[in-house]
């Protein structure tokens, strides 16, 4: 559809399960969340992964643009394609009004593609969501374990089943 001119890089979709998807405007908070997750994941990262932010990342159906990415290498490992999941160790999406989405049609694509670990950071509750352990495939994938971090509490940074670091929420939640 871009080369036919119907879209361009810049229009505000992304394409998930086969269908186009119009992205939702960022407002403050989310923007603020998400440049405060750039500042700080980069800093708790072994040498041999980075993070990419708002970069599309190619699945089975879906080309989904998460908020935030850990992804496995350098980034000169990818100069003509985006990642694919089995680069991905870690996604995040900062949610207020994509929750549901994030929650449900996001959730089961990330398990599918196996992205190890998601997250959302759910601004509407103030708090993050932390999914791990994917199971099942298709529209059946899910995440065997959910944990709920409140402002009080330290978010716990696993790459690669490696415990680096925590955060505290209320560093990430604006």
């Amino acid at each position: 559809m871009i080369d036919a001119g119907v879209l361009t890089e810049d229009d505000p979709i992304e394409l998930l399960e086969g269908c186009l998807v119009t992205k939702m405007p960022k407002n403050r908070p989310h923007s603020l969340t998400t440049q405060t997750l750039r500042d700080l994941l980069p800093q708790l990262l072994p040498v041999g992964y980075f993070v990419e932010d708002q970069e599309p990342v190619t699945t089975e159906d879906s080309e989904p643009e998460p908020d935030m990415m850990v992804i496995r290498g350098k980034r000169r490992d990818y100069p003509a394609e985006p990642p694919k999941p089995e680069n991905v160790a870690l996604i995040i999406e900062v949610a207020n009004s994509t929750l549901h989405r994030d929650r449900t049609v996001k959730k089961r694509l990330y398990a599918a593609a196996e992205i190890p670990v998601y997250w959302i950071v759910n601004l509407m509750d103030n708090q993050i969501e932390v999914y791990t352990e994917p199971v099942e495939t298709g529209r059946k994938a899910t995440y065997q374990q959910q944990q709920i971090y409140g402002m009080e509490d330290e978010v716990p940074v696993v790459v690669d089943g490696r415990s680096l670091a925590t955060i505290p929420a209320q560093e990430i939640l604006p």
